[in-house]
């Protein structure tokens, strides 16, 4: 697929990796959508950024747990005449609960934007595109979703969702839309860890080092451009899942 002109929305695309595919993607001259709910100030900084670029942005709020504000979402693009080609599921959150603690309300807090609004945003999404004749989705997972973790319970199982819904939705929406995950390891350092801490994790990964988001946006690069590639899972980890 030539990405030059094509238009993307990016869920969680203010800040952290969704901002990284977003500048990523700016490079190749695609049009975007910044999607944010609580990071209002990020989405415009990322989106004056992306504009000096040369690109066409828009930003929209909405809590995506919803599934009011994701059919809003969607309504409010089609009012702008934005024509999507391209979708990146990056929204997402991550909470340590020990399994023995977890709420109900902790579940739907992790599962609702982390593995649902990714279902019906890929729903949304492709009804629009095959009115266009076809486009591509890349759904960003977790390395913990192919290798559990007792610390991130719900977020193991969100993540292993969206695996299994990223073949589901290649299969069902073939052969106009490709949908394809990338898996990404440790590329960015959690807020509350120390940077000692996180050195010293870099260096049991097999390449010795640690990745960044820009590692991460190629590789969504990558996948939105070759036409031949679909219900598959990039784990971008540095050889984690060697170790």
């Amino acid at each position: 697929m030539d990405l030059v002109g094509k238009t993307a929305l990016i869920t969680g695309g203010a800040h952290r990796v969704g901002r990284a595919i977003a500048l990523e993607l700016a490079g190749q001259m695609v049009n975007l959508v910044i999607h944010y709910n609580q990071s209002r100030d990020a989405a415009e900084q990322t989106a004056t950024q992306l504009r000096d670029m040369g690109v066409d942005v828009l930003t929209h709020q909405a809590d995506l747990s919803q599934h009011e504000g994701i059919l809003a979402m969607f309504r409010a693009l089609d009012e702008s005449g934005v024509s999507l080609d391209l979708l990146v599921n990056s929204a997402a959150i991550l909470e340590s609960v020990p399994l023995a603690s977890v709420t109900e309300a902790d579940w739907h807090r992790t599962i609702d934007l982390n593995l649902k609004a990714s279902f019906f945003c890929i729903q949304q999404a492709a009804q629009r595109m095959r009115q266009r004749g076809g486009g591509a989705i890349v759904n960003i997972s977790d390395i913990i979703g192919l290798r559990p973790s007792k610390r991130f319970p719900i977020h193991s199982i969100s993540k292993a969702g969206i695996e299994t819904l990223t073949r589901v939705a290649a299969l069902a929406l073939a052969p106009e839309i490709r949908v394809n995950a990338v898996a990404p390891g440790p590329v960015m350092k959690p807020s509350k860890m120390i940077q000692e801490r996180w050195d010293q994790l870099a260096r049991t990964l097999p390449l010795g080092r640690a990745g960044t988001a820009s590692d991460v946006a190629r590789t969504v690069v990558f996948l939105f451009e070759n036409d031949y590639i679909t219900g598959e899972q990039i784990a971008v980890d540095e050889g984690n899942q060697l170790v």
